[in-house]
Parts: structure tokens; sequence; C-alpha cells
């Protein structure tokens, strides 16, 4: 055993702990942790290292897309969702296969390096979940598939399970769950999107649905035109008679077909209404923001302001590197700092860590307790007064320190 004495311990969970020691197992579970004149009295004759500054407990990445990693900087934003979409569709036929793979290796390296330890990844092609299990990473694995075509769409369902034996081989079951999911409830079949959501209820594991990202998506659930349609005539050659709508908002439609449930994460919300947020609070469905990403594509933050005022707890995630600078997800907490400096800090890292490892289902990590084994990383200095504010004061300036790993033995 080991135990870390740190001038600050971020628990993730709970209050901040000042001048307080953790002690963890060879394999990074946390046996004991609390103000340090308790806790290493304990713990006599166990190595202590002297932190000089806060720890934390290894991020949580709610939202990835880590097979779009090699379209990092190549896709402009700026001028909406389906212009960035039809940008992303011309650099991604013509990236290469094996540059794919050598920047989804980098990007895990970079999610290792800024002290991710759990991720919700998003993928059509599995490319990234063998270079994440081989890593040491957990979290969730989210399955897409798209289709408003009934006969194309239960051939790409059927084929699914073969994709995982063919790319992934043995599930890494113990460090990811798995799931069949949709994509937006615009790109599905309404009565697919309802199955697969009960289905990943059925198995207990969590499901994901990107929703009311975007004015366009609501336009075309509540009228069935505007952009959206267009884009589905030219792009899919879908006749405008085939495209139906259910005339309904995102989330009263996500409602109707059981997404606004405590199994489904709900990401982005970028364009969701305040009675709409509290009807999602009061289903009790998880929400992930993707800011930085949302203001490349849209110029546009999540609302939350509101959020919070109808008690939701946001899980944060990066998307994609086709979006986003970084997969640092402290760097989204930051941004939300900066535009939002009424939100406690301390809030702030926790949709870093603990809420997000509660979107996912994974109370093992996200937080410094007995029992969890989070991975434990440290930002060294002066923390001041605000452990929390330090650290997101020096998101950009200051390294991580893996302390403690999950995988060590």
């Amino acid at each position: 055993m080991r135990a870390l004495h740190a001038d600050a311990i971020v628990t993730g969970d709970a209050e901040v702990l000042r001048d307080a020691a953790v002690v963890v197992d060879a394999g990074g579970r946390i046996v004991d942790v609390g103000p340090a004149d308790t806790v290493l009295p304990r713990h006599a004759g166990v190595a202590v290292e002297r932190v000089r500054g806060a720890i934390l407990p290894g991020l949580v990445n709610a939202h990835t897309h880590l097979e779009l990693s090699g379209l990092r900087g190549r896709v402009p934003g700026g001028a909406g969702f389906l212009a960035w979409v039809e940008q992303l569709i011309g650099q991604r036929m013509e990236s290469a296969p094996e540059e794919n793979t050598e920047a989804i290796d980098r990007a895990v390296a970079e999610l290792e390096a800024f002290g991710t330890v759990a991720v919700g990844e998003v993928t059509n092609s599995l490319a990234a979940v063998r270079s994440l299990a081989r890593s040491g990473f957990v979290g969730s694995v989210f399955h897409e598939v798209f289709g408003v075509e009934r006969e194309s769409l239960e051939r790409r369902l059927a084929a699914q399970a073969a994709m995982v034996d063919e790319r992934v081989g043995p599930w890494p079951a113990d460090a990811f769950t798995y799931s069949r999911t949709v994509h937006t409830l615009y790109t599905t079949r309404a009565d697919v999107a309802r199955r697969l959501i009960r289905e990943a209820r059925d198995q207990g594991v969590p499901a994901s649905v990107h929703l009311a990202e975007h004015v366009a998506e609501r336009r075309f659930l509540e009228h069935g035109d505007g952009p959206i349609a267009d884009w589905y005539e030219r792009r899919l050659g879908v006749p405008r008679e085939l495209i139906e709508a259910p005339g309904k908002s995102p989330i009263a439609f996500a409602d109707e077909l059981g997404a606004l449930a405590p199994h489904v994460l709900l990401v982005h919300l970028t364009d969701a209404r305040p009675e709409e947020l509290a009807l999602v609070a009061q289903r009790g469905a998880p929400v992930v923001f993707c800011p930085r990403s949302n203001l490349h594509i849209e110029t546009r933050l999540p609302p939350l302001l509101s959020a919070r005022a109808v008690g939701l707890n946001p899980a944060l995630g990066t998307d994609s590197l086709a979006s986003n600078a970084s997969l640092d997800v402290l760097a989204e907490a930051r941004a939300l700092a900066d535009r939002f400096p009424t939100v406690p800090a301390r809030d702030l890292v926790a949709m870093a860590t603990w809420y997000g490892a509660c979107a996912l289902g994974r109370r093992d990590v996200g937080r410094v307790a007995r029992g969890a084994r989070p991975g434990l990383i440290a930002i060294e200095g002066d923390v001041g007064d605000d452990a929390c504010a330090f650290v997101l004061r020096n998101v950009r300036s200051l390294p991580r320190r893996w302390l403690s790993r999950r995988r060590d033995t």
C-alpha cells in the first residue's frame, strides 16, 4: 500500500479535503481517505508521498467519438451542424484506414496523458475499443446504427454481432458495457429506436442519444421540413413523401420513445428549453454537455444555468477531434467556468469526474472514496483557498501526473 498526503484532495462526490491523505492498495483501490492527521496514524509504516498541490480522481469523458480522431483540425465549424456534417463526410471519405488507426492510438494516449480513466465511446466501427481496453480504460461503448429504410437498417443491426467478433474479439466485459444505440431520433426509424432503448434497459446497460442539438433538428421533428428534410432528399435520395416526422419537439418525441430514462445518456441538449429540461430532470435521465464542440459547430453553448435550475447534474464530454481541439474533459469544465462564472468550481470539476461516472453507471470511478478504484492524478502548485478553482485556472498551464492507476498490480 501507499499513502498520498496532499494539500487538498478533490473528492469528486463530496467536499474538498484540505491537508488530507489517501491510502491505495497495489491495484489502485482506495483503502482510506480523510484528514492527514487522522488517516496517516492509522497506517503507520506505509510509505508516504507528499504532494504539494491537489489530488483528483481520474477524469471521466462521458462522450467521445475516437474513430474520428484522424479528422483533427480538418473539419471547419461555425456554419451550423449540417454544413459541418457535409465537411466531415467528405474528409472521412478521403482518410486512409492506416492513418485512422494511428490517429486513434494517439487519441487514446492523449486521453491518458490528460488523466482520463473512463469514457463513453460512441462508435460505428468499434475501431477504438481494443486500444481503449489495452490501455486500461473503463466505461461504455455505444454501437450506433443509422437508417430510415427498414430493410437496410435491419441488415445493419443483424451485422453488429459479427462486427464485434471480427473487430474486438472477446468483449472486455469487466471494462466496458456494450449497447446498440441510435445516433439521433431523426436518423433512425422510431420503432427501431424504441426497441434499442428497451433492449439496453432490459440488459441493464446504458444507452446514448444525441438530442436537441440544433434548431434544424427541432424544425424537422416538429414540422417535417427545413434543412434536415432537404438534406435527406439531396444527400440520401429519400423522397420528401417518405420522410416522416412525429410532429413533436425533440424532448417530447424522446419521451414518447422511452429515451427520457435513467439508463439513457442525453447528449448535447444545446437547443433544449427550460420546461423541457425540467421534464428530463423529472424522468431522471443523465445529461452530457460538450461545450467546446457546440461552440465549434454551432457557436452555441449548452443551457447550463437552466439545467442546474431544475436539478440536473450534467456530465461532460469532448465529442470528437473533428469538432474539438483536444480530448481534455477538464478543458470543457474550464470553458464553462469562463462563461458561467457564478457556477461553483467544485460543481464544474464534478462534471468532469463524478457526474460522468454516474452517467455511465460506474460508481467505482470519478470519486476519491473508500472502495473506489478511480485512478488518482496530481496537479501540483499553490492551491490557495479554492482547490477546484486552482484546478480550472491551471488547465492549460500545469501538467497532470498519475499517482495511481487502475491497472497497477
